[in-house]
């Protein structure tokens, strides 16, 4: 059976490198209907911390990553690190430095094959002798990782390529133990979008901030499954089931992987779209409640009529309470370049007046029935549409831009559109 792990440390936020590394070996198994298991490198006593941890869990729950087997903690298997340390020892394979245990490192060289990358070589003298335990009676990296894929039965390793230089050392920790190889798969780095170094300004950012900023995790999944791999077609959104199903490590490039924001809140926005509205609206009501913009015991069907309105226009969850806040205010806050809108046209005043009268008499106030008395009364002025159509908008929003005039009055109700108009009259 194909077995995978995921190996992170808790000694800081899971980033989007480290969640994409992840999210291969979760694929790899799925697809080869093998086991994915999570392992916690905490060996690093003063900068693991249980905040980490927490969090890293929750990252992966969120995203969808789950595991089958774990999460085992390497500081609970210390004995048998030193177990093996001590049987090196006693092979004359290692030697003792005060109280660390150091791997004499053959003077030959090494090579494997990459499923990725094909065969690598490393010329002799490439490395020197491996500190195997350090002196404080903790393993090195490089140990505790051979010793651990070798007792959970770990077939294949799917890593970044910056660990490439680290396989070596490995290989060599394989074969004093002789251990069997496992197959290595060296996964591409991910850089900004301009191709430079990837930094927090351009994306490295922990996984909580993505889902903080709004971002749904179908779509960070799909985004980042695209990332070095390709389901070929030129296809971009993608289900999870798809991507179980095409997965092959064989059709993951080599190059470095760009990390493009704006691509994100292109796809996050298609998901956001394709998103049941009433699904939609108990993931927005969280944050609609904490600024007070609705009540806890808030009427669904109401918020579902907005939400539609403004689903075309969303681009993260966040985006929503800003482009939407003048559905949920008694009165409009215009600022300076809205009011100076208002009064550039001497006409506003007189047309938002017969406006306001034509739109009273409407019963019930639909749809229809809204856009010809609007329609009407452009004709009836002699006017662009846009003379009617904008200053409204900003009278009733404090925007210049947003949803159809004309469902957005009908969502906003008589009241509150006549009252809107009324408080605009009074400022131009």
């Amino acid at each position: 059976m194909m077995r995978v792990r995921f190996a992170p440390s808790p000694t800081g936020f899971l980033h989007i490198g480290g969640v994409r590394t992840a999210l291969f070996n979760w694929l790899f198994a799925r697809h080869a209907q093998g086991k994915f298991i999570l392992r916690i490198e905490d060996t690093d006593r003063g900068r693991s911390e249980e905040k980490y941890l927490k969090q890293i869990l929750q990252d992966l729950k969120w995203l969808g990553l789950d595991w089958d087997e774990g999460p085992y903690f390497q500081s609970e298997r210390l004995a048998l690190y030193q177990e093996l340390a001590q049987k090196l020892l006693q092979q004359k394979l290692a030697y003792p430095e005060g109280q660390a245990v150091i791997l004499k490192v053959p003077d030959k060289p090494f090579e494997f094959t990459d499923i990725i990358r094909g065969k690598i070589q490393f010329a002799a003298g490439s490395f020197k002798d491996q500190v195997l335990i350090k002196s404080d009676a903790t393993p090195t990296y490089n140990f505790a990782c051979v010793v651990d894929d070798h007792d959970m039965q770990i077939s294949q390793i799917i890593r970044g390529e910056d660990h490439i230089s680290n396989t070596p050392k490995q290989l060599a920790i394989y074969e004093a133990l002789q251990f069997p190889l496992p197959q290595f798969a060296h996964i591409p780095l991910i850089v900004a979008a301009d191709r430079s170094r990837l930094s927090k300004r351009k994306g490295a950012m922990p996984v909580a901030y993505y889902k903080e900023q709004g971002y749904l995790p179908e779509a960070l999944f799909n985004f980042l499954a695209l990332l070095g791999w390709s389901p070929g077609e030129n296809r971009e959104i993608i289900s999870k089931e798809e991507m179980i199903t095409e997965f092959d490590l064989k059709n993951v490039v080599k190059t470095a992987a760009a990390f493009n924001t704006e691509k994100l809140e292109w796809m996050n926005g298609q998901y956001i779209l394709n998103l049941d509205s009433i699904k939609l609206s108990k993931l927005l009501a969280a944050d609609l409640i904490e600024k007070k913009y609705i009540s806890p015991d808030y009427k669904r069907s109401s918020l579902v009529q907005v939400i539609e309105l403004f689903k075309p226009r969303i681009k993260k969850l966040t985006d929503f309470a800003g482009l939407a806040d003048f559905f949920f205010k008694e009165n409009i806050d215009y600022d300076s370049p809205s009011r100076q809108f208002l009064q550039k046209d001497k006409k506003t005043k007189d047309i938002f007046s017969k406006l306001i009268k034509l739109l009273a008499a409407i019963q019930p106030f639909e749809l229809e029935a809204i856009e010809s008395v609007c329609r009407g009364l452009i004709a009836q002025e002699g006017i662009r549409g846009g003379d009617l159509i904008h200053p409204v908008r900003v009278a009733l929003t404090g925007k210049r831009i947003g949803p159809g005039l004309f469902e957005l009055m009908a969502a906003l109700g008589k009241e509150r559109v006549i009252a809107r108009l009324k408080q605009a009259v009074e400022i131009i």
